[in-house]
């Protein structure tokens, strides 16, 4: 098994190597094609580690020694468990097919070759990060997906809201990933060992502040990957990528990681109840927060991108509350659902010459009906409708809420399960549905090209029917994680639940359609200090540009003209000056006559003796 293991973790390196080679071509397909191949080849293979993983048969190979000093030894190791081998799968297939369609998304970019170098990097990071037998392991793992990110949201760097984006990403997630390391160190300061296996068998042994320390240190490193309050405005700005980088990360990448930490990190959170309650108050915060803000927004890549914020805080309540396996089931269904959401996303910016304000669109159903097929599937999946797979994961978070008796929490879902439905089928209406307002404004919109939609209709697939598959992984991922069942009595009230659950969503939706096919909600709704609140963003970015940002290139601007330039600077400057002059000074010595230079030695011999006399004088 172990050159399966290597297979599935280097072949998405060897693609994005080979990328590397043909970096300064304008374009050449066979990039696109061979990095593609490699991530299929990875799929395969980690398929094929899924089918042979249980609970007698884990793997765990170690590839060399990496750091080795003192007491501290830290192995290039990986580990492929029940959590690992399904963050492995949903990886790869969600990532090979992204590779797929971005052949023909990129094919007109005159940088396609370094787009996929980026793309394949970026896979290959995330595998080391969940492979990894260890902390530091994941957190060079953590930080390539962090690097691959910056590169790929800033892909297009001639234009400045693009730099930008990808500095805001990338420093946000700095300031997070300064908690996480810190929770790293006092791993290593309390247990001795950064490799799971030891780590997790001495936490029981610490004491509860101690544990309690490293858990909330962890989690401010999974807030920031995440996007959770307050680090969450780095995740709608991103959409500035190409839109595969942001299928990318939002559905198999980057942003799932955070989750993941929470999901393996899991012995250590178990033994913190009241950081494990605040995890899912904040989950169910940001899952209400996040939906209230894609209620109004127009711009489409957003919507999408404020739905996976929503999703992340779902995911999070189901690991704050114990029910690992939930949220490792509602992380895979999303990255099918979400992936497909974003790649559809792309074909109407092909169609539409790369707008994204939905309010120019409407009516493109008849020119893109597959489109409108699969992101209706896609819309009703995110909606959490049976039969769809949001259903059953989705539900699952409830029930788990409910069971816990944390009925608040389980309110908000429900409320944001009602948002959720609503916005997701606001923009299939006004995108596909309606007045043809596209040809207000020139739009001649046309189908994506058929290997864009093949690519995604294995994904649609598995939003389709991937919930069914919840009893298997249930089995499966339990023989590691704990068995969380959530225990509703009297029995008959999960059903009711669920009735409740389906009603709010539906109703959602139906009440989208009825609103966008008779027009709309009308100019002065806009004018609402309320929509104005939602469409601002609660105003956060304005908070923190005003109260964060300026003030921090404010003080910026002053130690650099009054410290670095006046004292510094002019220090520098002054010792250079003072050496340029004694060397300038000092050259006439150099003139080769000898008479100067006898009567240099001469002087200098009479210092020394001057010298001695007076240091050393005679007894």
């Amino acid at each position: 098994m172990e050159k399966y293991i290597y297979i599935t973790l280097f072949a998405p390196l060897v693609g994005s190597l080979f990328a590397a080679l043909f970096g300064e071509k304008e374009k050449k397909l066979i990039t696109g094609i061979f990095a593609s191949f490699m991530l299929l080849v990875s799929a395969f293979s980690a398929i094929y580690l899924l089918m042979n993983v249980d609970a007698e048969h884990t793997y765990h190979v170690r590839l060399m020694d990496w750091i080795s000093a003192g007491g501290l030894n830290v192995p290039f190791g990986f580990v492929v468990d029940q959590v690992s081998v399904i963050m492995m799968v949903t990886v790869t297939f969600v990532s090979a097919m992204i590779h797929i369609y971005s052949i023909g998304y990129m094919d007109h970019d005159k940088s396609f070759n370094r787009f996929f170098v980026y793309l394949s990097l970026f896979v290959f990071s995330m595998l080391i990060l969940v492979m990894s037998d260890n902390f530091l392991g994941l957190f060079i793992g953590w930080e390539g997906v962090g690097l691959c990110s910056w590169l790929l949201i800033g892909f297009w760097y001639h234009k400045d809201s693009a730099s930008w984006a990808a500095n805001e990403a990338f420093i946000m997630n700095r300031v997070a990933d300064l908690g996480m390391l810190i929770g790293i160190f006092l791993i290593y300061w309390n247990t001795g060992s950064l490799e799971y296996s030891v780590v997790f068998a001495k936490v029981s042994s610490l004491s509860l502040p101690t544990v309690t320390l490293i858990g909330i240190f962890l989690f401010i490193g999974a807030m920031g990957k995440s996007a959770q309050f307050p680090f969450h405005t780095w995740l709608a700005d991103a959409m500035e990528g190409p839109t595969p980088v942001s299928a990318l990360i939002h559905a198999a990448t980057m942003v799932t990681a955070g989750v993941f930490l929470v999901i393996r990190a899991n012995q250590v959170f178990s033994m913190i109840p009241d950081v494990g309650l605040f995890i899912a108050s904040l989950g169910a915060f940001v899952a209400v927060f996040a939906a209230s803000m894609a209620l109004v927004h127009n711009d489409l890549k957003k919507i999408i991108a404020y739905s996976t914020l929503s999703q992340l805080g779902y995911m999070f309540v189901a690991g704050g509350l114990g029910a690992y396996w939930i949220a490792l089931f509602h992380l895979m269904t999303h990255a099918f659902f979400k992936s497909v959401l974003f790649l559809g996303a792309g074909n109407v910016m092909h169609a539409m010459d790369d707008e994204l304000n939905i309010k120019k669109m409407g009516g493109l159903g008849d020119k893109m009906k597959w489109t409108m097929i699969i992101m209706t599937i896609a819309s009703l999946a995110l909606a959490g409708i049976y039969p769809f797979a949001g259903f059953f994961s989705k539900d699952k978070i409830l029930e788990a809420a409910f069971s816990e008796h944390a009925y608040i929490l389980w309110a908000m879902l429900w409320i944001g399960a009602g948002m959720t439905a609503f916005y997701s089928f606001r923009l299939v209406m006004l995108v596909f549905f309606g007045e043809e307002k596209y040809k207000r404004y020139g739009f001649h919109p046309h189908e994506a090209s058929a290997l864009m939609l093949w690519a995604m209709a294995p994904l649609a697939l598995f939003a389709t029917f991937g919930g069914f598959s919840e009893h298997k992984f249930f089995h499966f991922v339990t023989e590691f994680l704990p068995k969380f069942e959530p225990e509703i009595e009297p029995h008959f009230m999960s059903y009711v639940l669920i009735v409740i659950t389906l009603g709010i969503a539906i109703s959602g939706i139906l009440y989208a359609v009825y609103k966008y096919s008779t027009g709309g909600f009308s100019k002065e709704v806009e004018e609402y200090p309320v929509y104005k609140l939602l469409a601002n963003q609660y105003y956060i970015p304005d908070f923190y540009d005003k109260c964060i940002v300026k003030p921090y290139m404010a003080i910026s601007a002053f130690l650099w003209q009054k410290i670095d330039v006046a004292i510094v600077d002019m220090t520098v400057d002054a010792i250079a000056r003072v050496l340029y002059k004694s060397g300038d000074k000092a050259r006439a010595m150099q003139s080769g006559n000898l008479s100067n230079m006898l009567r240099l030695m001469v002087f200098g011999l009479l210092v020394l003796l001057l010298l001695a006399v007076i240091f050393y004088p005679a007894k």
